[in-house]
């Protein structure tokens, strides 16, 4: 069968195929049936052999994504026609809009409410984000977009307010809210020299976050 001949393609299809079905009813609300469904010519033992469970289809579709990020910001980073401040504008901007990416993190927030998934997670934004911003915010600092005195201290912020404190997933808020809280972290990020959100960004960033407002429901197998 072609699985067999190509089983990469078969990955490929699945992930396809799952990533329509979360993002048109909800992770929670798509069981591997509902996959095999969608495909209509592999079984549910199929799917198994290429995936151990639909946990496992998400993080791999998440993965896939965060790939496709990076080439975004690379190709972002490699612009010669911007400002360090208008590259963290545009990056911001995209994560907040480019709905695969946005569907995909939502579907992915009942991981978060597992402690070992947590705390991997807090490892990235406490660790690994910091380091991604911190040659744009320095490099910012050399054009004089970015004027801080802390850039790292500002990466530092910038990584785990908006993935912690604006999500609401953890801090349920109406869009209202979510507004003047994100235009509060531009209130302390400005005063330390770091102008990443004007008003327009913030009411990008006010509905993009919106976008995890509530606690996902476990989905079926």
């Amino acid at each position: 069968m072609a699985r067999n001949a190509h089983p990469e393609v078969t990955r490929t299809r699945i992930l396809d195929a799952a990533q329509r079905l979360f993002m048109a009813q909800g992770y929670e609300h798509t069981s591997i049936q509902n996959i095999v469904d969608e495909l209509g010519d592999l079984s549910k033992g199929a799917i198994y052999h290429h995936f151990k469970s639909k946990e496992a289809i998400l993080e791999e579709l998440t993965n896939r994504d965060n790939n496709m990020q990076d080439d975004f910001n690379e190709s972002v980073m490699n612009r010669t026609d911007l400002t360090a401040l208008e590259k963290f504008r545009v990056l911001w901007r995209h994560s907040m809009t480019k709905q695969d990416h946005v569907q995909i993190m939502r579907a992915a927030m009942p991981m978060l409410s597992d402690p070992v998934s947590f705390a991997a997670n807090m490892q990235v934004w406490s660790k690994h984000l910091p380091e991604r911003f911190l040659p744009l915010i320095e490099a910012g600092a050399k054009d004089g977009s970015i004027p801080t005195e802390y850039p790292r201290e500002a990466a530092e912020l910038l990584s785990l307010l908006p993935n912690y404190w604006l999500m609401p997933y953890f801090y349920p808020v109406t869009l209202p809210e979510m507004e003047h809280r994100i235009r509060c972290l531009a209130t302390m990020l400005d005063a330390i020299g770091v102008p990443i959100f004007d008003d327009e960004l913030i009411t990008v960033a006010a509905k993009g976050m919106m976008t995890f407002a509530g606690e996902p429901e476990k989905g079926s197998e």
